[in-house]
């Protein structure tokens, strides 16, 4: 028995490792940020179901490693069933470190969610803030008060992300008139990527990072520019690839797609991202 555990641990170690493994539980959002880099304020809508979700991971959780898993969107507390899945990643990576990157503002939804966490050390939740205004602030205190019941009954403390103090332009335009950058360098635009560890699970498939993996999704909304079809020709890793392939896809650094995204960081003063009620509806399912 020794001998087999031995073995098995071996070929454990043998897998390739991916730094950060991404989920959309939720493709809507109720922010709006601008230059979003998984679309999320382009009003996109659905969620994955744990079925699915399931059968995903299935397809990986032998070969590859990971080292974090995040459930994220889109704004993952918009799923029903958001606290369930952090059980299913547990089963299927059981080392892992499990994060749940959320907004904050439907948490409230999740009444079993702080206890779910509490009873998994290597589980967390990040709340992202998305700007210091005064009129965002003033809607975030009923999340901070909920957050503080949370840690007073369950012993539970969430963990603050400054999203607004690095946010950077993943594109330009909006909608119809969203182009990419034309920058010529991959290898530039790759080293400062804030995502260039954040593989994504999605339909089955591993994609390199989010706006590789979203982009579709993008095109069948809008009418984009012609100057997106060389990206939106990405090939994901498939289920069926060989070990090799899988280990050339881990090990892979900047590539032709990179070239989407700016060479340089291109910082700017993130809008209030509060949606209009109207807006807020259209994205809540």
């Amino acid at each position: 028995m020794g001998t087999i555990k031995r073995v098995a641990s071996f070929f454990r170690r043998q897998r390739p490792v991916f730094q950060r493994l991404e989920l959309h539980v939720a493709h809507g959002c109720n922010l709006s940020c601008e230059s979003c880099s998984h679309y999320s304020n382009h009003a996109h809508a659905g969620i994955v179901s744990l079925e699915d979700a399931d059968r995903w991971m299935a397809l990986w959780s032998q070969r590859v490693s990971v080292t974090c898993f995040s459930l994220l969107g889109g704004e993952p507390t918009i799923h029903p069933q958001l606290p369930e899945f952090v059980g299913l990643v547990r089963r299927h990576w059981p080392k892992t470190q499990i994060e749940i990157v959320s907004n904050g503002f439907f948490l409230h939804r999740h009444p079993t969610l702080p206890a779910v966490l509490a009873a998994d050390p290597d589980a967390c939740l990040f709340v992202s803030i998305h700007h210091d205004s005064d009129e965002y602030r003033e809607r975030l205190k009923p999340v901070f008060d909920l957050l503080e019941r949370w840690r007073r009954d369950h012993g539970f403390v969430a963990r603050i992300r400054p999203s607004h103090k690095q946010w950077t332009r993943r594109y330009t335009g909006f909608g119809d008139g969203m182009l990419p950058f034309e920058d010529g360098d991959p290898r530039a635009s790759w080293e400062i990527c804030p995502a260039r560890h954040c593989k994504q699970l999605y339909d089955g498939r591993i994609w390199k990072c989010a706006p590789l993996a979203y982009l579709p999704m993008q095109k069948a909304r809008y009418r984009l520019s012609e100057k997106w079809n060389a990206y939106l020709g990405y090939r994901p890793l498939e289920p069926g690839c060989s070990d090799a392939e899988l280990r050339t896809f881990a090990a892979l650094e900047d590539e032709a797609a990179c070239g989407m995204c700016p060479g340089s960081e291109r910082l700017f003063e993130l809008p209030v991202p509060l949606r209009q009620p109207k807006s807020r509806a259209s994205t809540s399912a």
